[in-house]
């Protein structure tokens, strides 16, 4: 009998897409994070909805499915992003790797939630290769090892605020598993796009009462780049990312979700020629070593 490994294929295909996110990004960074919370999710929402609309009017959810939806909206789709695009903000988009720290403690959050309110059990392999996988990931970002902190002020609050995002990212995880049990990975995403909208919008609002109104509004050529989020590192890929978990434990999709980091730092060779050290070129072959035996561990869970 096949196994079924559709779910970690899913969850590292919505990673690769992820990784391009930072690049996209960069390129609005004149924007308040508010301003591109607010708007990639209304775009991602207006070219969502034709496809998803039938069953949005076909699903009936439960008040405690509501109150998941509502949650995954405050914590994923507007305080995570928030927290990341503000940590980007904070190294100008440039000095990136002290924020791909919410990819290393993302899966602490995640872990710790799921087995709290899902009840997941752990084996002593999954957290040996999950240990392995994280360190691995480490030193991939921070070249032996080490943290850069002398890269200017903003870097120890981008970290602080990259802690916020792996809190708020990681803790979802398990949330949005809760949810998926229950509800169509489809329906899943339209409600969290539209409930990112409807709370993004008076905080849009207040905010902007105290910039430039020039600032907070973007221009055509910022447009370009929001729709292009949506229909690529946004709504696309979390399509295919809650499909995925809905096959996948979390402690086993949170471990796999580290193929982001270590794409980003190639598309980082490619983009900025940046060049790897010998040391992160080691970690990066034992990292995708580890998510391939995490990936293995897929078929003990099988339902």
């Amino acid at each position: 009998m096949l196994k079924d490994f559709s779910g970690p294929v899913f969850i590292i295909i919505a990673a690769l897409l992820w990784a391009f996110d930072g690049l996209i990004r960069q390129h609005l960074y004149t924007l308040p994070p508010i301003t591109i919370i607010f708007f990639e999710h209304l775009i991602g929402l207006i070219v969502l909805s034709p496809f998803v609309f039938k069953y949005v009017l076909e699903t009936k959810l439960t008040k405690r499915e509501w109150w998941l939806i509502a949650l995954i909206a405050v914590l994923s789709g507007l305080f995570g992003t928030l927290w990341f695009t503000t940590a980007l903000g904070k190294v100008h988009f440039i000095t990136i790797s002290v924020v791909f720290l919410l990819q290393k403690l993302q899966p602490i959050f995640a872990i710790t939630t799921a087995r709290i309110f899902l009840k997941e059990k752990l084996d002593k392999r999954y957290i040996k290769w999950a240990l392995l996988a994280i360190l691995s990931a480490y030193f991939v970002t921070f070249p032996k090892g080490v943290v850069n902190l002398q890269t200017g002020e903003g870097t120890i609050v981008a970290a602080l605020y990259a802690l916020g995002a792996a809190f708020a990212w990681g803790s979802s995880t398990t949330f949005s598993k809760m949810l998926l049990g229950k509800v169509d990975f489809k329906v899943s995403t339209f409600y969290r796009f539209l409930f990112t909208v409807i709370i993004a919008l008076p905080i849009l609002f207040i905010f902007g009462k105290s910039i430039d109104a020039n600032l907070a509004m973007p221009n055509l050529p910022q447009f370009g780049f929001l729709l292009l989020i949506a229909i690529s590192t946004g709504m696309v890929a979390l399509l295919i990312y809650y499909r995925g978990l809905a096959k996948t434990p979390v402690h086993i999709s949170t471990i796999l979700e580290l193929t982001f980091p270590f794409v980003a730092i190639l598309l980082d060779f490619i983009v900025n020629h940046t060049v790897l050290s010998v040391s992160q070129w080691i970690a990066a072959i034992i990292l995708v070593f580890s998510i391939y035996q995490i990936a293995k561990l897929r078929e003990n869970y099988v339902q």
